[in-house]
């Protein structure tokens, strides 16, 4: 597990210095996590490395999480669906078991701490039973602006029980009484999705992906449905085909969207009748492969029409790549439109865009250079600790 100081090569200069005096004011202090589990992205996937750095800097940092059966487990689901904004059904009944199991979980947690951050929906209601002193923060790490009304009816006085709330933006938000701020996700420069790889890694792995390097590539990796449209990225590639010797590489999961069945049908139709189109169903682990795709890739695209704030933007700009994405979610706020990749609308946009980087490789160098300081500088680790620490100042000074 790495420390702070294994950090210091890789973050800004002085940020670790600045993490080392803020850690003299908060040395002691508890801070709990709770969360719905330890595996899988969003929460689970910053808190596997911000807690055991906190440890390391002296601030007596946990992680708990809570548990049910599978009606519990049936309805956070549900809600937290609802909440991103589809129509789901949820009935008194359940949402009643759901608070009760909240309950239970309580008496067997330890809930005391200087400050309690309680991520996104199955501990949500834990609020209720929240013991006397300490602060409680809702962190939201996804958008419900525009959710369900009956989930937010549900959630909502929930949420202004807690001491404030967090967003990764503030249009993700909705209107609350309690204090709003706004933290953006990072990435973990050392984990194994973003670490350095030799050349011989990246070929070896690329190798028993069945995909050779012997002419450029485009990749986007990401869930195969409509939100992240990879149908949209086969056209965008068959216009550049006309003019430039490319191959593709789509890589991501299937997930659980009933969609995907048919877009990966359709995908797989595209690759049968395209040698140079390559489709690539990963498990949610397979971080050393993204890994070397994003590395081998010559641009990244994410053309997504749907979006929560999302890291792949800026997984690819640290390795040096620059990206082509939609303009939604959290991706007009990673990529810097003209200087480390460029934000579009629409197929012939992607298209366009690509076809501009392939004619000026210079400029794919430049992009990839200033996407690397930029997310360096803003969504890193790093950043993400000084923001945790200076709100368990603020809050519980």
């Amino acid at each position: 597990m790495n420390g702070v100081e294994d950090y210091r090569r890789v973050a800004p200069p002085g940020v670790i210095d600045i993490i080392m005096t803020l850690s003299e004011r908060v040395r002691g202090r508890r801070l709990l996590h709770l969360s719905g589990g330890r595996f899988g992205g969003g929460p689970a996937e910053i808190l596997q490395t911000l807690v055991p750095i906190m440890s390391d800097l002296g601030i007596d940092a946990v992680w708990e999480i809570t548990g049910g059966d599978p009606a519990f487990y049936a309805t956070s689901t549900t809600l937290e669906a609802a909440l991103r904004g589809p129509e789901r059904v949820l009935t008194d009944e359940a949402l009643d078991h759901f608070v009760e199991m909240n309950r239970v979980n309580a008496k067997k947690l330890s809930l005391e701490a200087d400050l309690v951050l309680v991520h996104d929906v199955q501990p949500a209601t834990l609020v209720s039973q929240r013991p006397a002193g300490g602060r409680w923060v809702w962190r939201c790490h996804f958008d419900c602006s525009r959710p369900q009304r009956r989930a937010w009816s549900f959630l909502r006085p929930f949420v202004n029980q807690y001491d404030a709330a967090i967003f990764s933006l503030p249009a993700f938000a909705r209107r609350l009484g309690v204090p709003k701020y706004i933290i953006h996700p990072s990435i973990d420069p050392l984990s194994e999705k973003n670490r350095d790889l030799s050349p011989r890694e990246i070929a070896t792995i690329l190798g028993t992906l069945g995909i050779a390097q012997d002419k450029p590539f485009l990749l986007q990796v990401g869930a195969f449905n409509g939100a992240d449209d990879p149908l949209g990225v086969v056209n965008a590639y068959r216009l550049v085909k006309k003019h430039y010797d490319v191959r593709l590489v789509l890589a991501g999961t299937a997930g659980v969207d009933p969609e995907s069945p048919s877009v990966l049908d359709e995908l797989r139709d595209a690759a049968h009748r395209d040698p140079d189109i390559f489709v690539r169903e990963l498990p949610p682990d397979a971080h050393l492969q993204i890994n070397a795709l994003q590395r081998a890739a010559t641009i990244v695209l994410q053309k997504s029409v749907r979006a929560a704030f999302g890291l792949g933007a800026a997984e690819a700009m640290w390795k040096g790549k620059p990206v082509i994405g939609g303009f939604v979610g959290g991706l007009a706020h990673q990529i810097v439109y003209d200087v480390t990749g460029y934000t579009v609308h629409s197929v012939e946009g992607a298209a366009f865009r690509l076809r501009h980087l392939l004619n000026n490789r210079e400029l794919i160098a430049r992009m990839g250079a200033a996407g690397r300081e930029h997310v360096r500088r803003s969504f890193l680790i790093t950043r993400h600790l000084v923001d945790y620490m200076a709100l368990l100042i603020h809050l519980a000074s």
